[in-house]
């Protein structure tokens, strides 16, 4: 559907920093709507459909993804004596601020629901490194340019995720 003069399309990139940002990101279904809403903009009925969810409970989570600016009305629609409305996110990517692993923790959860609905196999590489500080700032930069590189190839094509991350691992414990 072609945006009419009132819809906006997402913009490029949303930080994750706000209070009620963190709080909407807290529960798996808000993090799971926003999955489905990066394909399209969808009524409620579709997205509790979609998610095998009731209805009432995706308008709750959808009015708390709205308050923290994560999600917007895309457009509306009349039907039979009422309107629909469609909603779309806010942003085509969210990134969380630096400095706040506990909701970076509970975005991997959402994506481990992800991966293991996905058909087919996934390409997962974990590999630990020693690095010097400027090497893990070259491999930051190129992981990121190669994601921000990457072109959509339009809506016939099959959608893919893709989760880059480059993290320092805690020390480990000492001995007992």
């Amino acid at each position: 559907m072609t945006p009419t003069p009132t819809e906006r399309p997402p913009d490029d990139l949303l930080e994750v920093t706000t209070p009620a940002q963190f709080k909407a990101l807290g529960h798996p279904l808000r993090q799971r709507l926003l999955f489905a809403l990066g394909q399209r903009p969808a009524t409620i009925s579709q997205l509790a459909a979609t998610l095998g969810a009731a209805k009432g409970n995706v308008a709750h989570h959808l009015k708390v993804l709205r308050d923290a600016d994560m999600v917007r009305v895309a457009h509306s629609r009349q039907v039979r004596g009422g309107t629909e409305q469609y909603y779309q996110r806010g942003a085509r990517r969210v990134r969380v601020a630096p400095g706040h692993s506990a909701a970076t923790a509970a975005l991997l959860g959402a994506v481990a629901e992800e991966v293991s609905a996905a058909p087919g196999e996934p390409l997962l590489h974990l590999r630990h490194l020693r690095l010097t500080a400027a090497q893990a700032d070259r491999l930051a930069a190129a992981l990121s340019d190669l994601v921000e590189g990457a072109q959509d190839a339009g809506e016939d094509e099959p959608r893919y995720g893709v989760l880059v991350s480059l993290y320092r691992q805690a020390p480990p414990p000492p001995p007992a």
